[in-house]
């Protein structure tokens, strides 16, 4: 007999964009924790705990997300990060992609997965409901080779872990690595200062003035980026106090350990961790340092933003890979099926 599913689906409309309904997917399992995520961009809405703490950063309104340019929570694709130059060489060719951040294609360009409305159900895959959320990412839309289509599933486990799972089939060579734009915030503090952060790395990446990476890699030691050790962000967002961005937007290069984690981040006053699960090489870490008070809206905050309200963490393969030695592969061969997982490991 099939195994009756503990893990609940449910959906209801969550409100209106561009005069198209957008709807709001939910699992719960057996512990009260609830994952929701919206169709507008395969959004992580909330990752709700028993006591009704949210550990994600998320607005009231759909038109919120793609108001700010700061990804909020949104599935990030074709290609998270950066391609110089809005170019990459593929099969001894150079391709040429839209730019939306001045020279650059920042996160897929100006029509990437955060972008669409995404069709989205609540499916049963080993006793479990999932949400999957499907959209045809064309060529003649964004500009990349191929047409793709994708899959984002967002799964929870009853031993409180999430997982989104990124699948793509692409009817042509192409370059695929998606990630998931989440900016936790575990506390009850309008920063993370409090917050902990361990990172499974020895370098980062240096970039160029555009944030486009150069293809050479810095090593953390004796400086802020050491997150070897469980280390404090409040004391490394302040080591970074006299650099342009005030904090962290970095991409580090991870080695994941047996079990796929990368990295624990820990709010130091409810004890809430998570431990990022990650087969791939990259972690974009993020700290807020732009946020404003005006224009963000956020749930958390009765609608105004602060900096460093939210870590974003960001896992994927080195951005603009194709470009540099070592980086790891994110080319997609026509007819090839990828699969691509991030987990988020839940303690409380």
């Amino acid at each position: 007999m099939p195994q009756a599913t503990t893990v609940k689906g449910s959906v209801k409309p969550f409100d209106t964009f561009n005069g198209q309904q957008v709807f709001q997917f939910s699992l719960t399992n057996a512990h009260g924790v609830t994952v929701s995520a919206l169709t507008l961009g395969a959004t992580l809405y909330e990752i709700l705990l028993p006591n009704g703490d949210n550990l994600v950063l998320n607005y009231h309104h759909s038109a919120d997300y793609l108001a700010n340019p700061f990804y909020v929570c949104m599935a990030i694709g074709r290609t998270g990060g950066r391609i110089g130059g809005g170019e990459f060489p593929l099969n001894g060719k150079t391709v040429h992609v839209p730019v939306n951040e001045g020279s650059t294609t920042l996160h897929g360009g100006p029509h990437g997965f955060n972008s669409q409305l995404w069709d989205g159900e609540i499916a049963t895959h080993a006793g479990q409901a999932e949400i999957i959320f499907r959209h045809v990412q064309k060529s003649s839309e964004d500009g990349f080779p191929g047409d793709l289509d994708a899959e984002i599933h967002y799964q929870l486990s009853e031993d409180d872990q999430v997982n989104v799972v990124f699948i793509s089939k692409s009817s042509a060579d192409t370059v695929f690595n998606p990630t998931l734009h989440t900016y936790f915030n575990l506390g009850h503090d309008d920063t993370i200062k409090d917050h902990t952060l361990q990172i499974n790395s020895e370098q980062h990446l240096a970039f160029d003035d555009k944030k486009v990476p150069t293809g050479d890699l810095i090593d953390v030691d004796q400086t802020p980026f050491d997150f070897r050790e469980t280390a404090s962000l409040g004391a490394a967002i302040d080591g970074m106090q006299q650099t342009p961005e005030k904090g962290f937007d970095d991409l580090f290069k991870v080695t994941p350990a047996a079990d796929k984690r990368v990295a624990t981040l820990t709010d130091t006053h409810t004890g809430h961790a998570v431990d990022v699960l990650s087969k791939r090489n990259g972690l974009v870490v993020f700290t807020a340092n732009s946020f404003t008070h005006d224009n963000m809206n956020f749930k958390r905050s009765n609608g105004t933003g602060h900096p460093y309200e939210g870590v974003a963490l960001e896992a994927q393969t080195l951005p603009d890979a194709t470009k540099h030695t070592g980086f790891g592969n994110i080319v997609l061969t026509a007819g090839d099926t990828t699969t691509q997982t991030i987990g988020y490991r839940l303690h409380y």
